[in-house]
Formats: structure tokens, C-alpha cells, sequence
């Protein structure tokens, strides 16, 4: 909880708030049911009022309750978010676009089928093998991005990129070199 009346949490202090309680959580669950039926009670009525929030909100308000990354989680794990799954996917990985391109690469949202989100993903940088692996490290953090803001995903994997045809000059084609 903040520490005085008003004080908000920023977002460090939340995230470290939310492992914590990841952590707590994980000690009650080989406890008898007591412990872990309270917070599971806690959380229904959490999700309930949330969900009446949403239900007096505007179009504009519900809007920015969801962009909030906070409360965007808190609306998913509810099942409340306004927004459908493959939406807030494809915000998702716009986000991620601008760093992708500053890395050589590029990233794009191909949609879903089923319950796995697809990626058209280029690395860049033109080094080959030679690069440490950046490609699967892109490949990691837009899946990552993509199931918290997802998480009724199963998966998230990149459609293989068709190479570019390489450019043959037509004069070797007509012209064989003189022996």
C-alpha cells in the first residue's frame, strides 16, 4: 500500500509490489483452502468492481483505463478489457517496432489463427550467424511483449520471411565469359 493517503505507486514500486505477491501467492498454494479462497474471493470482487467502472465509463475513458499498463492487466485477467485479444496484440508490437528498426530489422503483425498470434519478423544488421543471436532475441521480446498483452494467446511465433530474389545482371544470363 502507498505510504500516506494520496501517495500513488510508481510504476517500479508496483512492479516490485506484483512480484511479491507472485511470491506470496506461490507459499499459499500448498496451504488448506482458506488462504488462498479469501484471495481468490478478493479478487472476484476486485474484477467486479472494475467491471462497473468500465460499465459507467465513455468510450474515451475506457479507452485510456486500458492503455493504463496497470490497470490494462488488471482488465485482462478480469476479462473485462475492452479490447478484443489480436487488438491489443497488434498495439503491442507497433510498440515494439521503432526499437526493431533501430536494430536493422523490422516487425509487423500478421494476425492470428486459432489461438497463436503470428509476427512477420526481419532481423537486420547483415552480419549472418555472427551477431549473437539477435534474431531470437527479437524473436523473444515481441513474443513476450505480445502474450502480456495477449495472454488468451497460446503462442506467438513469426512467419519465415520469403527471401528477396537475388539480382542477376542480364548480361550473364545472354553472355557466357570468353575461355
Amino acid at each position: 500500500m502507498a505510504e500516506a493517503a494520496g501517495t500513488r505507486l510508481a510504476d517500479p514500486d508496483v512492479e516490485a509490489r506484483l512480484a511479491r505477491l507472485d511470491e506470496v501467492l506461490e507459499g499459499l498454494e500448498p496451504l488448506p483452502g482458506a488462504a488462498t479462497e479469501a484471495v481468490r474471493l478478493l479478487t472476484e470482487v476486485y474484477g467486479e468492481a472494475l467491471a462497473r467502472v468500465l460499465d459507467e465509463a465513455d468510450e474515451q475513458l475506457a479507452e485510456r483505463l486500458a492503455d493504463d499498463e496497470l490497470l490494462g492487466h488488471l482488465l485482462v485477467l478480469h476479462d473485462i478489457h475492452p479490447e478484443p485479444p489480436e487488438r491489443r496484440a497488434a498495439r503491442a508490437v507497433e510498440r515494439l517496432r521503432p526499437a526493431v528498426r533501430e536494430r536493422g530489422g523490422d516487425v509487423e503483425w500478421a494476425g492470428v489463427e486459432g489461438q497463436v498470434g503470428r509476427v512477420r519478423l526481419k532481423t537486420g544488421g547483415g552480419c549472418g550467424s555472427g551477431c549473437g543471436g539477435g534474431g531470437s532475441d527479437v524473436t523473444d521480446v515481441v513474443r513476450e511483449a505480445v502474450l502480456a498483452a495477449a495472454p488468451e494467446l497460446t503462442a506467438v511465433e513469426p512467419l519465415t520471411a520469403a527471401a528477396a530474389p537475388a539480382f542477376v545482371p542480364l548480361e550473364t544470363l545472354t553472355h557466357r565469359g570468353a575461355r
